[in-house]
């Protein structure tokens, strides 16, 4: 994909502003002079008036003052407002909506809704108990601690292979001759507190090191509370054979609770408690603890100690390899006939294994209906399908905290320097990639969207919905959502920021454009098409405040023309030319010297997407036609091909082109666009089969061929964020799923509902 090794510094880099004084600051403070200096001439005369003169000027001078004194205090009163930039907008919340209640509320309580994490649960509410799973991993003779997703552990491969987004995971990791198998499943029985219960299994096999030293495993399996809640040790974890209980305790969403360990292998458990409001940088404190261990005893072990009220539990699991071991967390354990070893039965051993198979085969059979395919099908084919959707699905994460907006105005809601926090917000999500880009784009989230919509349209709209909720009163939504310390731990400081003038390809518009058609087309059940149509009426004021602000802001100097605002002339010899980060094609070339005259094509036809779809939405759902005329009259202006081609076709080189002082580089973003001249329309088709300028061996250049991405799949084990248009090597963000999953799509021939 085009962007390629900017996209790293694209996704994050912000430059922050200096604060200036306004041209209307410097006209107040330029008066206010003069006005003291004709005040000053005034008192010199004083003595030569009369009386009456003098008490006029006395009347006058009153009314200066407290013209002054009134307007001190208005501005004084409007510093206590929040600024617009961090002011919601003023309608009631999407997700506020019956249809995101009750049920289906509860039953996406708990997901694996850490993506970030090799493994890694919580439940969807700010200060949620969590858990996850560590390991020490072997790499040259030594011992490194995995459980961040990180480039530099070098696993072989790992990721979703299976996920329903729901209740069911499956994944398989590979780490320099040690393999694990996880899987998640949840349960939802009488007596389970809220959320319901949950199961994870985790196997292990490892090379081994000769016929008389057969290879071994060290595991830690922890749970936290982000709250601070003290969790309680299990009262017999030395002899976890006979009482499985691990750790108990008690929240006010879940009730009582209890984690309980089960296994047919042997091995030793050890454990430390902690008591820290720092969950982030947990592994770091475990490996110390352990580095202290080996170096007073000799021994890699937990101390098997605990502090006072720990909101911390770590268990250390250590055996010899192949072993296996279930871990079952159940809710409500504080009511009468809670069942709880009934329960605890049902989520490990044999009907575990019997529950996930079923689960499996669910899965694979959904698959299959959704997608189009057939058992004929390859099924090397099939596995780069199931870990597009699958990896898609498992990096669902639940976030919480406040988003930092560069903000360079004077104001007392400054968080220091020149940012602004945003109000507290959580945002459910997929993510592009759980090791490089583990939060919410705003742009990658369309493209997941067309998956996911397929497969499950509640979790779709939900997940819609709180991108929506974040859009402020100008209706602007922070491109890149870093919220939570764990997700600023992964991003250095100084590009945490976001600029509120910068937008974002509304690649929404792709997902809900689909929805209005597939509606029209009677695709869903009667139920369904009446909660997306509650859905369209409760956020369309949102969806017309994002239009509008593209609309404005990024408005070009001729009407009906659009460029990225934010560009800035190189500041390094090394770029020829400035990256475009908001556009999300971060390093396509454009004017190497930006301008106010620039047009860029792209954004025309995002534009006229989103044209279309609001025209689409309030003509069949919203059911306002009337209003939907000025929408469907942009949309025709946007689509108007001699228009079109007055502002970027190019006839000597017969090919649509950016504005500006570009390069001759050609843009292929033409697909929203009937292009009804036959000699144009071959001229582009000439173009893109030209391999000195579009064409590769591997397919379109930022356009890969399936069979590239499978072959990549196989060699590495990994779907990746680009491949390179001369060898075909994946490179870049690995696992990636962003556009690259959307290869699902193209196996199953599925384009558009339209």
């Amino acid at each position: 994909m085009s962007g390629g090794d900017a996209r790293k510094t694209a996704r994050n880099r912000i430059k922050p502003s200096t604060s200036t004084v306004s041209g209307e600051d410097h006209r107040e403070l330029r008066n206010r002079k003069v006005l003291r200096k004709e005040r000053g001439k005034d008192q010199l005369r004083i003595l030569d008036v009369n009386f009456k003169l003098l008490l006029g000027l006395t009347v006058v001078s009153s009314l200066v003052a407290l013209f002054f004194i009134f307007h001190s205090v208005q501005f004084a009163d409007g510093d206590d407002r929040l600024p617009r930039v961090i002011t919601p907008f003023p309608a009631p919340k999407i997700m506020d909506l019956e249809m995101f209640q009750g049920e289906h509320k509860e039953s996406l309580y708990w997901g694996t809704y850490r993506p970030h994490l090799y493994f890694g649960v919580r439940a969807r509410t700010p200060k949620s108990l969590v858990a996850g799973l560590m390991w020490l991993g072997v790499k040259d003779g030594r011992y490194f601690m995995r459980h961040f997703c990180q480039d530099a552990d070098d696993l072989q491969t790992y990721g979703w292979n299976k996920h329903n987004g729901r209740d069911f995971g499956h994944q398989i990791l590979i780490d320099h001759g040690m393999t694990l198998t996880t899987s998640f499943l949840k349960s939802k029985v009488d007596g389970s507190g809220y959320g319901g219960d949950w199961a994870f299994r985790v196997g292990v096999q490892s090379e081994k090191l000769n016929e008389e030293m057969p290879g071994s495993a060290h595991l830690f399996f922890y749970v936290a509370d982000e709250g601070e809640n003290a969790l309680s040790l299990g009262r017999s974890v030395t002899a976890i054979h006979e009482k499985s209980m691990l750790a108990f305790g008690s929240r006010l969403d879940v009730g009582g609770w209890e984690l309980h360990l089960k296994s047919s292998d042997d091995f030793e458990v050890h454990h430390v408690g902690l008591k820290t409001p720092h969950i982030h940088n947990l592994s770091d404190m475990v490996q110390g603890i352990l580095a202290l261990q080996v170096r007073n005893f000799g021994h890699l072990e937990l101390p098997d100690t605990s502090d006072n009220s720990p909101n911390i539990l770590v268990y250390q699991i250590s055996a010899t390899t192949p072993f296996r071991a279930d871990i079952a967390f159940v809710t409500g354990t504080d009511i009468d006939d809670a069942k709880v070893e009934e329960r605890v039965n049902g989520l490990t051993g044999t009907s575990l294994t019997n529950q996930l198979h079923k689960k499996e085969n669910e899965f694979d059979d959904k698959f299959k209906k959704i997608f189009n395919q057939s058992d004929k099908l390859d099924s090397e084919f099939a596995e780069v399908g199931k870990a597009a959707i699958g990896n898609l699905l498992g990096g669902i994460g639940y976030f919480y905290g406040q988003s930092k907006i560069l903000f360079p105005q004077p104001s007392k809601h400054r968080s220091g320097g020149d940012s602004i926090l945003y109000w507290p917000a959580e945002l459910y999500t997929a993510v592009p990639s759980r090791p490089f880009f583990p939060r919410g784009f705003l742009w990658d989230e369309g493209f997941h969207q067309l998956l996911i919509w397929r497969w499950d349209m509640h979790i779709s709209l939900d997940i819609i919905g709180h991108w929506l909720d974040l859009m402020n009163i100008d209706g602007w939504i922070p491109r890149e959502q870093i919220l939570g310390a764990e997700a600023l731990s992964k991003v250095p400081e100084e590009f945490v920021a976001q600029r509120p003038s910068n937008g974002n390809p509304p690649t929404l518009f792709l997902v809900l454009q689909d929805v209005v058609c597939g509606v029209m087309r009677n695709k869903f059940s009667a139920t369904e098409s009446k909660e997306i149509s509650v859905f369209f009426e409760r956020s369309f004021g949102r969806l017309e405040a994002w239009f509008q602000w593209f609309n404005t802001t990024q408005s070009g100097k001729h009407r009906s023309s659009y460029y990225w605002h934010g560009r800035k002339e190189s500041q390094t010899i090394f770029e020829l030319n400035p990256k475009t980060l908001s556009s999300g094609l971060d390093d396509y070339p454009r004017a190497s010297h930006p301008t106010e005259e620039e047009r860029h094509l792209d954004l025309r036809c995002w534009m006229l997407l989103a044209a279309d779809c609001m025209h689409s939405i309030l003509e069949q759902l919203v059911k306002k036609k009337e209003s939907g005329k000025a929408y469907g009259e942009t949309a025709k202006l946007l689509a108007d091909f001699d228009l079109l081609n007055k502002m970027h076709f190019d006839k000597d080189y017969g090919a649509y082109l950016d504005y500006g002082n570009h390069t001759e580089k050609v843009r292929c973003l033409l697909v929203l666009l009937h292009i009804d001249k036959s000699w144009i329309l071959e001229k582009q088709l000439d173009i893109i089969s030209n391999t000195s300028i579009l064409w590769t061996n591997y397919g379109l250049r930022s356009l890969s061929k399936t069979r590239n991405v499978m072959k990549n799949h196989k060699q590495t084990g990994y779907l990746w964020e680009q491949y390179d248009q001369k060898k075909g090597n994946g490179k870049g963000a690995h696992p990636f799923t962003g556009w690259t999953s959307l290869v699902l799509l193209i196996m199953a021939e599925s384009y558009s509902e339209c």
